[in-house]
């Protein structure tokens, strides 16, 4: 008995009408980056594993799926590293290659590569899928596309300014309502570690910090004594775990929290004058909120942060997110090149906009016409219209058996083509085709250049 097949627990195949709908978000989200001056790159499915372990943290790293070496990987490995059965050291020696976990890292090595063909600032998006040995649960998958857009080459915090617009211009042409744009600042962050006396614990400090929505204020402070932050210090930030207030109220509050730390001070200097900005030229359906827990635990960030969730009434988590990365081609050679960066989750943006039906008119990609099949004398005479309209960008196609009328119709009626031609020996004869409206059933007869000129219409 031949085994069922399956799929790898985090994957998915993906029905006609799913790639629709997924290709709706893709082509409203391409339209606003270029909208935006944003152009087009792609990087390879999978890089060199130097270039991406150790740029995610302790926890990203152990995320990155490794490829096996080719032919016999285990050969070059010495037995006395086998026997120690010490998996990292192994890992190193049998794999040279590993799939990306994110866009952002292949494309700070892109800028580096390519840094003579490129005109700066240089505004780059991309929409590819990446892969993350996660474990799967709703709105979490191991394989998954994220759509960015960044920016390198510009220190501008108009640049910070126009990713929260953009990412309001997004979702308002989802008709997305009710999402928040969350906004912090890592140096804010390293400011607070420092008044604390946790300055040393920095990266322990914030990715405690950024799992406060999914383990509790306890869970925090558990974790950072955990990493040896001390309970003193845990004591002192408890107070930002329930940060209250307008935008503005908030930044007047870190500002006289930060007065003795320069990087703190500088962190909402920063803020503020995205904030003041945003609020200035105003969003379409997007809220803008200060969230000083909001880390994002990647260490590669340096200045603004930014997460986006999903309206309240889906309970999903976020659906992007991004941030400014000072020196991140510094770690491929390339020092003092400043970016800015965000990304769009698509898989969550498309769970929420099912969840919240707002794909209903949304229309699977079908052809106008369907030509029926009588045999290979009437399929002939009918390609020969088929090629016409094609030409004319006429979305067609023939049916490709001779198979019953009534088999043929149901398939027009089920794929809901709106008409069908039929040929028999008569439109032959006399160089015509019968045109069929499948909802008002009625007939017309026409020669090929009416038929063209009747389908261009419809």
């Amino acid at each position: 008995m031949a085994q069922k097949p399956s799929i790898p627990k985090g994957t998915r195949d993906f029905s006609p009408i799913e790639v629709a709908k997924r290709n709706y978000i893709f082509s409203t989200i391409r339209q606003v980056f270029e909208t935006y001056g944003f152009q087009p790159i792609e990087t390879p499915s999978f890089e060199n594993s130097e270039t991406l372990m150790g740029k995610y943290g302790e926890e990203g790293d152990r995320l990155i799926f490794k490829i096996l070496n080719s032919g016999d990987y285990l050969n070059k490995v010495d037995n006395t590293l086998l026997q120690a059965k010490d998996s990292l050291k192994v890992t190193s020696k049998i794999s040279e290659k590993a799939l990306r976990y994110d866009l952002t890292v292949p494309f700070a090595r892109y800028v580096v590569q390519h840094q003579n063909e490129i005109e700066f600032p240089f505004k780059r998006y991309q929409m590819q899928p990446v892969w993350r040995a996660d474990r799967p649960q709703k709105g979490r998958f191991r394989e998954f596309y994220q759509c960015d857009a960044d920016v390198v080459g510009s220190k501008s915090l108009w640049q910070e300014i126009e990713f929260v617009q953009l990412y309001d211009a997004v979702f308002s042409k989802l008709n997305l309502p009710g999402t928040t744009i969350k906004l912090n600042n890592r140096k804010i962050l390293a400011g607070i570690a420092e008044i604390i006396g946790a300055a040393d614990k920095l990266i322990d400090f914030t990715v405690a910090l950024d799992k406060l929505d999914k383990i509790g204020a306890d869970g925090v402070a558990k974790e950072m004594t955990e990493k040896g932050i001390s309970i003193e210090a845990i004591e002192k930030v408890k107070p930002l775990f329930s940060f209250q207030g307008s935008n503005q109220e908030k930044l007047n509050q870190l500002q006289s929290l930060l007065a003795e730390s320069t990087e703190g001070t500088k962190g909402v200097e920063e803020l503020r004058f995205v904030v003041d900005n945003v609020e200035k030229f105003g969003l379409e359906s997007a809220n803008l909120v200060i969230d000083v827990t909001l880390a994002r635990g990647l260490n590669y960030y340096t200045g603004a942060i930014y997460e986006v969730s999903a309206p309240e009434s889906v309970n999903m988590g976020s659906v992007g997110g991004g941030g400014r990365y000072d020196d991140l081609t510094g770690i491929f050679g390339l020092n003092d090149m400043s970016g800015v960066g965000i990304s769009f989750g698509l898989d969550r943006i498309y769970l929420v906009l099912e969840e919240l039906n707002l794909f209903t008119d949304l229309e699977l990609p079908k052809p106008k016409v369907l030509f029926i099949n009588f045999g290979d004398a009437e399929a002939a005479f009918c390609m020969k219209a088929l090629v016409e309209l094609r030409k004319n960008n006429i979305k067609s196609e023939l049916y490709p058996d001779s198979a019953k009328l009534k088999k043929q119709m149901n398939y027009a009626n089920k794929r809901e083509i709106p008409y069908v031609v039929m040929v028999g020996a008569d439109e032959i004869e006399k160089n015509v085709y019968t045109l069929k409206n499948m909802q008002s059933g009625e007939q017309q007869v026409c020669s090929l250049k009416e038929l063209v000129r009747i389908t261009a219409q419809l």
